[in-house]
């Protein structure tokens, strides 16, 4: 049988392989605007060396929206839009391939954690086919990397003993999702204390792995102090201002005395409400097993992150879990690394982040394995009845997953991927001479980024153009207007205004105008222009999402 494992953990790899690549730029059914930044920020810097904003290569963060992403993406895509050109096959390629190194990651992880080829077998096929890693790795996210990295380094770190290098070599990956994604700026510095708090005797660092904790781990945890990476705290934070307001409006009901009311409503008190209840969301059967994330971006509504065939044997794998990390040290660590994991999670207002629960990864793949091996232990006399039981299980679950991911999520789900701006970018590119002026409403979200991306626009002549309209407001970067584009609140479209208060003139020259179905400026009044309706971008669902004027 052993003979065997290779040939099985290729099956394996090929059908992660396919899970991920199948369809690649139609599933999901558009790039959204995360993912058009990084791809033009990428291209930017290929081709000048700076990003959009005009940055030699971001180190901490890039601008974005205004949000400040982590950069590593931006390294890692650069090649394959080298290769490739910017498109969307090349930039969800690296993510597809990050899943599947996931899949290759988790098989040495949990091999060198438990010693047991079958162990590792199963949780590598969980990885493949859970919804929580194969969802996610069919597009351009950050957390993609860092899940990447997280499972190489405890895959180096379990198996240290082999060679001299593994150890360091952990230590640098981990080092890496610091400048991967937001949450692991958070946790893998406690993981890293963990592992020495816990292997404090055995664990000998030299010179190279010292270096590497310096050069990594001190910058980015000072990363983490920066305003940059702070800019999405004040909004996402549990104690942010809607949070204040709430612990004012809960005194003001209260009918009890003033100074009770001060001790039971206070940050404090809040705080730790609502972290508890967050964090003890992230381990529940809701979540991981039944209705998954509530962001319709990054999971398919009606499904957990995991395998509902896997559901006992996960909490079955947790006890087992939290059992031997009384005594064992390896056990003591990955309950560590799992433990630590929700907490970024846990202390913003969205509830069910399946992004920003991803440290999580690999562990809960590996405690359905070990969870289902243990079941098979107490149960040898039906043992190959629950083993066939369980796969025809898993095979059906995945069957009806792709039937809902590929069929009607697809199509009742577009808008939520901003489909459509690619459609509305090639109308204006083709019709781009016809024009002296295109209109274009942000009702969608940020339709600058699209037309950037897909027209390929130079970067240089972008950074460098004098007519580029773009200005710092309410915590975020605004673009109104570079070359003959101009981007119009939806709001102000029949008045023709920019936020930065430009009133655009289409008095006795020629404009195109894109916008949300029936919202165009109906006049005519004296002086003003007749708008005719010439085409209409539909969603997948038949509904509408721009219609297109001309003057």
């Amino acid at each position: 049988m052993r003979n065997n494992f290779p040939v099985i953990l290729s099956l394996i790899v090929a059908l992660g392989a396919v899970l991920r690549l199948f369809n690649l730029v139609s599933l999901p059914p558009s790039l959204n605007w995360d993912e058009v930044s990084h791809g033009y920020n990428a291209y930017s810097i290929l081709k000048t060396g700076k990003d959009q904003w005009g940055e030699l290569l971001p180190i901490f963060n890039f601008r974005a929206y205004g949000d400040y992403p982590l950069p590593l993406n931006l390294y890692l895509t650069i090649p394959f839009i080298a290769v490739l050109g910017l498109s969307e096959f090349a930039i969800r390629l690296p993510h597809a391939l990050l899943g599947v190194g996931t899949i290759i990651a988790t098989y040495y992880f949990v091999r060198g954690f438990t010693k047991k080829e079958n162990l590792a077998l199963l949780a590598s096929l969980l990885v493949s086919v859970d919804p929580w890693t194969l969802f996610t790795s069919r597009f351009v996210l950050q957390s993609n990397i860092s899940v990447f990295l997280l499972a190489s380094s405890g895959a180096f770190f379990f198996n240290r003993e082999k060679k001299k290098f593994f150890l360091p070599l952990a230590i640098l990956l981990l080092g890496l999702t610091l400048y991967s994604y937001h949450t692991t700026r958070i946790v893998s510095p406690l993981i890293l204390i963990s592992t020495f708090a816990i292997y404090w005797k055995e664990v000998k660092l030299n010179y190279l792995s010292i270096a590497i904790i310096i050069l990594l781990f001190v910058p980015g945890i000072y990363a983490l102090m920066r305003p940059e990476a702070r800019a999405r705290s004040g909004v996402v934070f549990l104690l942010n201002e809607s949070a204040s307001n709430k612990i004012v409006s809960l005194r003001q009901q209260s009918k009890l005395p003033d100074f009770t009311k001060r001790l039971f409503y206070n940050k404090a008190t809040y705080f730790a409400w609502n972290f508890g209840g967050n964090y003890l969301d992230y381990f529940s059967p809701e979540f991981l097993f039944f209705k998954g994330g509530t962001q319709y971006q990054f999971s398919v509504p009606g499904f957990g992150v995991l395998n509902i065939a896997s559901l006992p044997f996960f909490y079955i794998g947790l006890l087992w879990l939290v059992k031997k990390a009384k005594d064992e040290k390896d056990f003591q660590l990955v309950a560590a690394w799992l433990f630590l994991a929700p907490i970024p999670a846990s202390i913003t207002v969205d509830k069910f982040a399946v992004l920003r629960s991803t440290p999580m990864l690999p562990i809960p793949e590996l405690l359905s394995a070990l969870g289902f091996f243990i079941t098979l232990s107490y149960l040898k006399k039906i043992k190959w009845v629950l083993i066939v039981v369980y796969f025809i299980a898993l095979a059906y679950s995945l069957e009806t997953y792709m039937a809902k991911y590929v069929g009607d999520y697809t199509k009742n789900y577009s808008w939520s991927w901003q489909y459509g701006y690619k459609q509305i970018v090639n109308y204006a590119k083709e019709n781009y001479d016809k024009y002296d002026k295109i209109i274009v409403t942000k009702k969608y979200g940020e339709p600058h980024e699209f037309f950037l991306f897909f027209l390929a626009y130079d970067p240089a002549k972008y950074q460098d153009g004098p007519a580029v309209v773009r200005f710092y407001q309410s915590n975020w970067w605004w673009v109104d207007h570079f070359d003959k584009f101009w981007f119009v609140n939806d709001w102000q479209v029949k008045d023709l205004v920019t936020e930065s208060k430009i009133k655009i003139d289409c008095k006795n020259i020629k404009c195109l105008l894109i916008t949300s179905p029936g919202n165009y400026p109906s006049g005519p009044p004296t002086g003003e222009v007749n708008w005719s309706k010439i085409n209409e971008v539909n969603f997948l669902d038949g509904k509408r999402s721009f219609e297109i004027y001309e003057n």
